[in-house]
């Protein structure tokens, strides 16, 4: 794979994965009562954490397989497995149901000044979904610096998306609108269905060539 097709694999597996616009209304609900000021620290502060989970999970998650003893093809179909099943969510219009379910129940048990940890960073923004992703493209740059460079730009991205997200939660909400947020999560998760294939067969192939 090149450099510019892991790149492509990459940002489009964690925008998909983490859903940046998706968010939005999440946070909105969560941060309800806060000030302009507030919302700000609580979105920069859940953007930050949540590029740390996914850096140390990048960084580490190869060697904590190996201390496990479980082989990077055998994570590959077992990640692709795990992102197949979040897609289907997607295209089903089931995952939006579930993000709000865990930030209502993470509501409950944490005080509001916790909230840019739990749930927005954990595990709304570094969820299973991200950090398998995470972990799928960390093993393809195994030994190859640029590409692990091109992976923690990607991460830093991503979250980026997701502070302007927070930031333009109001507008993107009224701008897609129920109809524009619907058709836009069916058709990424016919997106990450097909990637989460490609990574069940990599395994495969992997498997059978070794």
């Amino acid at each position: 794979m090149t450099t510019f097709d892991y790149f492509t694999a990459a940002i489009v597996t964690m925008l998909v994965v983490v859903d940046p616009p998706g968010l939005g209304p999440i946070f909105l609900g969560v941060t309800r009562g806060m000030t302009r000021a507030q919302r700000h620290s609580v979105g920069l502060r859940a953007s930050v954490i949540g590029f740390g989970v996914l850096a140390f999970f990048a960084l580490a998650g190869e060697p904590f397989l190996r201390l496990l003893g479980i082989t990077t093809p055998a994570f590959r179909i077992a990640g692709g497995l795990l992102l197949f099943a979040i897609a289907f969510e997607m295209v089903f219009d089931r995952s939006q149901v579930r993000k709000n379910e865990t930030a209502e129940t993470a509501i409950t048990k944490d005080f509001i000044s916790n909230v840019a940890a739990f749930p927005l960073a954990i595990p709304l923004i570094a969820g299973p979904g991200a950090i398998t992703g995470v972990m799928l493209l960390s093993a393809q740059a195994r030994g190859d610096l640029l590409k692990f460079g091109v992976l923690f730009l990607v991460l830093a991205f991503v979250t980026l998306c997701c502070f302007i997200s927070f930031k333009l939660a109001d507008v993107i909400n009224k701008l897609l609108g129920v109809t524009g947020n619907v058709v836009l999560t069916r058709l990424l998760g016919i997106v990450l269905a097909a990637l989460a294939v490609q990574f069940m067969v990599d395994g495969v192939r992997a498997i059978v060539a070794g």
